[in-house]
This record gives structure tokens, C-alpha cells and sequence, in this order.
């Protein structure tokens, strides 16, 4: 098992987040899976635990300031989408954080698990935690409004849940409720892959993969929802 100051790269890392880190052990915590060390205080569980409130907090202003109209229930859908999994995974794909990774399980586990969508968000939340107990709510805040700003501007309507989407489109048709299955659920319990399959009466089902159940029927829906849309 490696230790917290092993195979960390401190000025990449705070190349990509944009700040210079005064504890450097922070970074690197929070950038550490629980299976590449010996005990669960180096890895980024806690950080990402205080890092997902931060984010929250963050995007919940940004709203605020750019919806100064919209009722309370609209503000909760576009937050909800902003502060997702999916969202965190594509973010930390974006500024390359899947790289700096500190993955236990040899080269190759490793190498697969760089970018698993659980993992990729759990880091990301873990970075922000880190940006703000090394700098403080306004270095965290710097990088939040920079990464997520274009995009929380991008949706002129609070976005849908697809899973709910796809439940109005059948019962507008008169169709029963959308159904998932589980087709199979592999991968080691720190990192699995569930693959889940939804089908509506008389249409063809869609798949997709994810990290949690939840995330990969979301992505169902989503997808069969595009294919009875098109």
C-alpha cells in the first residue's frame, strides 16, 4: 500500500485546480482511494463527505443570483442536475483529474478504474472539500463558478429527471409504468458496474451502465427516452 506522500505529483495537480495548496496532504488525500492505502483517514471518504455540502452551498448561490424568479421547486431540479454524479465525473474528466488518481490494485486495476463515473465524482468532491479547507470558501467558490458556470447557464428550462421524463411520456400514451431490471452487477464492491435495462410496453428497452443502480437507470431512461423522442 502506498503512502499519502507516494506517486503524488503536487504541481500538476494544483496546475489543473488552480491553486497552491499550503498542506499539501490535503491535495493528495483527497485524491486517494480508500483501496491504495492502509488505513480509511488517508483516503478521500471525509473530504468528499464535506465536499459534496461545499459544492451544494456553492451551486445553491450561483442559482440564487442567476434565477432571482424561479419558485423554490425549479431552483431544486437544476441543482439536483448540476451537483450529480455524472455532472461531478464529466467535470473531472474535463480539467484530466483521472490521471492523478491514487488507485490501489496493481497498474491495470488501476488503469480501468481511472474512469469509473463513482470514482471520478467522489474525487472531485473530495478537491473541492480540499480547495476549501486549504483557502477557504472563496477559493473553492473560484473554482466552482469557473467549471460549472457555462453550464448552469445552459438550460433555459430547469432540467427534467429522465426517469420521470420517460414515466409522463408512457402515461401520456396510455402505456404502464417504465420498468427496470438489473442485467448483471460486476466489479470489485469499491468500485462496481451495475448494467440495468428499461422497457416500456410495446418499445424496444434501452441499456446502460453506471457505478450505482441509481445513476445507470437514470442513464436508461435517458437513453430510451432520446430513441422515443427522435
Amino acid at each position: 500500500m502506498a503512502s499519502i506522500e507516494d506517486d503524488f505529483d503536487r504541481a500538476a495537480v494544483e496546475a489543473l485546480l488552480d491553486h497552491r495548496f499550503q498542506d499539501a496532504t490535503l491535495i493528495a488525500r483527497a485524491l486517494t482511494h480508500r483501496s491504495a492505502v492502509d488505513s480509511d483517514a488517508a483516503a478521500y471518504e471525509r473530504l468528499e463527505f464535506q465536499g459534496d455540502r461545499v459544492l451544494a452551498l456553492l451551486i445553491a448561490d450561483m442559482l440564487m443570483s442567476a434565477y432571482p424568479n424561479e419558485a423554490e421547486g425549479a431552483l431544486s431540479k437544476r441543482l439536483h442536475a448540476l451537483v450529480s454524479g455524472e455532472m461531478l465525473a464529466d467535470i473531472a474528466r474535463e480539467i484530466g483529474l483521472g490521471p492523478r488518481l491514487r488507485l490501489g490494485g496493481g497498474e491495470g486495476a488501476a488503469a480501468d478504474q481511472r474512469d469509473n463515473p463513482s470514482i471520478l465524482a467522489d474525487a472531485m468532491e473530495a478537491a473541492i472539500a480540499a480547495l476549501y479547507r486549504d483557502g477557504g470558501l472563496e477559493v473553492a467558490r473560484r473554482f466552482v463558478e469557473r467549471h460549472w458556470r457555462d453550464r448552469l447557464a445552459r438550460a433555459a428550462q430547469p432540467p427534467k429527471d429522465p426517469k420521470s421524463g420517460l414515466q409522463e411520456w408512457a402515461m401520456a400514451r396510455g402505456l404502464g409504468l417504465p420498468e427496470y431490471r438489473v442485467v448483471s452487477s460486476e466489479g470489485p464492491p469499491h468500485a462496481p458496474v451495475f448494467t440495468i435495462e428499461v422497457a416500456v410496453e410495446g418499445r424496444s428497452p434501452a441499456r446502460a451502465q453506471g457505478s450505482s443502480k441509481r445513476m445507470a437507470e437514470r442513464l436508461a431512461a435517458e437513453r430510451l427516452l432520446q430513441e422515443l423522442t427522435r
